[in-house]
């Protein structure tokens, strides 16, 4: 601890922070899983990540190290879970993504829909089945939603759970489906008779296929993947209780989002970390490009950007604490985190010029991950109409 109180940095702070002093505004606990998660992403994936995304490899060892850190199912209770508050879980977000959006995103499938999904929703016995496993990396889940037609319409799904005996029977497909080749547990949602319900689908049960998508451009060190669910026979038990109709779904993936709207902000602060430095040492015209009027421009409109993307995931991370944040709100914060960390990373990719879309620099990995960001868990579009409806009354869907 410092002189003030305040925990010792771990690893030297982004440059940002010389000018944005964020630790001000936390409390010390919350310092503390910041610079844990600093930490591990600089040790532990910063230095193999260009090398992974280029080999389009997942680095499967980490998992366990993020569980033992404590990082996965972070805010819930129990189980083997942290219990750390939202605005915690938010930090941590951010430094992993400024690793990689590929982490953070492993991050939010474990705890934030697959982990959160079981917690909510399941019963007794399938918590301690799972929970603990998932909160420690020693098992891993998927959450299996979107289909091939369409994410954005999860009503209209296809895949469907019927009844048979005392068994359910689930057929159909889905896509996009982070982490479903390695899983050992997918949360699929499936049509009923009585609506949308939660299955827990062990992934060795036969019928089960998971085929990870190839050819992506973004997401490279992760997984994403088809699902094909061919007859899969499970047990009445196998279903959520607690979870009837699209709410049981939507509440995790609010809780996803959440992850979102702080982890794009960690993308853009390593984008324009990245600028500054090259600012600094790139000259032009006999000087460095830093000391020229536009450049330094562009990093205060990047800075600027940055700073108030923080400050509103903060606000919402507040918010929920006292559990009074609103979906529209959680729109808000996803709707502009990723937007403008895309606009980040398109300027600091210019102040790189052409080394910019080399790997010598992370700028591009990011701008190619953060266009996957911005499709998963609610496009644009779709958060727009979501502060659409709340400001109008009118869906428009």
């Amino acid at each position: 601890m410092t002189a003030s109180g305040r925990p010792t940095p771990l690893v030297a702070s982004p440059l940002v922070d010389s000018v944005f002093d964020l630790d001000d505004l936390l409390a010390p606990e919350e310092v503390v899983w910041s610079r844990k998660a600093r930490a591990f992403a600089t040790n532990r994936i910063l230095p193999t990540i260009e090398q992974d995304f280029e080999d389009r490899f997942f680095r499967a060892e980490l998992v366990p190290e993020l569980g033992a850190a404590g990082f996965l199912g972070m805010h819930l209770e129990g189980y083997g879970c942290a219990g750390a508050s939202a605005v915690s879980y938010g930090l941590v977000c951010l430094e992993l993504e400024a690793a990689d959006s590929g982490w953070r995103t492993l991050v939010s499938v474990q705890g934030s829909l697959a982990m959160s999904a079981i917690h909510k929703y399941g019963t007794e016995d399938q918590k301690q089945r799972w929970l603990p496993g998932m909160a420690a990396g020693s098992l891993i889940g998927c959450f299996a939603l979107t289909e091939p037609t369409g994410g954005s319409d999860p009503a209209a799904m296809r895949t469907t759970a019927r009844r048979e005996g005392d068994d359910w029977v689930l057929t159909g497909t889905k896509r996009w489906i982070g982490l479903a080749s390695v899983a050992d547990v997918a949360v699929v949602w499936a049509q009923t008779d009585a609506g949308v319900r939660g299955f827990l689908v062990p992934t060795g049960t036969a019928g089960f296929t998971a085929t990870p998508i190839a050819g992506k451009l973004s997401m490279r060190a992760s997984i994403q993947c088809d699902v094909t669910l061919d007859g899969v026979r499970l047990p009445a038990d196998a279903v959520l209780p607690g979870a009837t109709g699209l709410s049981g779904p939507f509440s995790c993936l609010n809780e996803a989002r959440f992850g979102i709207v702080w982890g794009a902000m960690g993308a853009a602060r390593s984008c324009l970390d990245a600028a500054i430095a090259r600012s600094r040492s790139r000259e032009v015209f006999g000087r460095p490009i830093g000391a020229m009027q536009l450049t330094q421009a562009k990093l205060a409109d990047m800075l600027v950007e940055y700073e108030k993307g923080v400050l509103l995931a903060l606000h919402l991370g507040r918010l929920k604490e006292r559990g009074t944040l609103s979906p529209a709100q959680i729109s808000v914060g996803k709707l502009n985190s990723v937007r403008e960390a895309i606009r980040i990373a398109g300027l600091a990719r210019s102040i790189l010029g052409g080394d910019g879309v080399t790997n010598e620099f992370p700028v591009m990995r990011h701008l190619a991950n953060l266009e996957s960001v911005r499709t998963y868990e609610g496009t644009d579009e779709i958060h727009q109409l979501v502060i659409g409806r709340a400001l109008t009354g009118m869906p428009a869907f």
